[in-house]
């Protein structure tokens, strides 16, 4: 199979391959919907609901991405990022203390065999990081937006 060398049919890739990712996140989204239809568990069932809705996200970042790809305009403007760079800042101080509360949790957990709470604090810590990458990403963004300031 011949490598894609122009940026249309490397556009076109990327589109076909959102679309195929999709297919998946649907049924991901099913198969979790009968995982908690089949349980009374709590944590299970707060586990696939959590997939669940990450799986729903997943697919409208997909979506946003081909979309993009396919000419519908998809931009980031440096007043858009000015508009709201104050509340985002306000933001990343929040979320900086969600993971101190969690790092904080888990410290005080630690050696006392609740394994359950552990891993669901560990869970709360990953996706708080997570949420702490994504705005620092935003970040760098904005930076090239506007390299001198």
């Amino acid at each position: 199979m011949p490598v894609k060398t122009t940026t249309k049919e490397i556009q076109k890739d990327i589109v076909s391959n959102m679309k195929l990712w999709q297919k998946i996140e649907n049924a991901s989204v099913a198969s979790t919907g009968k995982i908690i239809q089949k349980t009374d568990n709590p944590i299970i069932r707060m586990v696939m609901e959590i997939i669940q809705q990450d799986s729903q996200m997943h697919y409208r970042v997909q979506e946003l991405i081909a979309e993009s790809l396919e000419g519908k305009a998809v931009a980031l403007t440096p007043e858009d990022v000015r508009d709201a760079w104050s509340m985002i800042e306000k933001h990343i101080e929040l979320e900086k203390k969600t993971v101190e509360f969690a790092e904080s949790a888990l410290k005080a957990l630690k050696g006392r065999k609740m394994v359950v709470q552990e891993y669901l604090l560990n869970y709360l810590l990953e996706d708080e990081n997570k949420h702490n990458h994504i705005l620092e990403s935003l970040g760098i963004i904005k930076k090239g937006l506007y390299p001198y300031g």
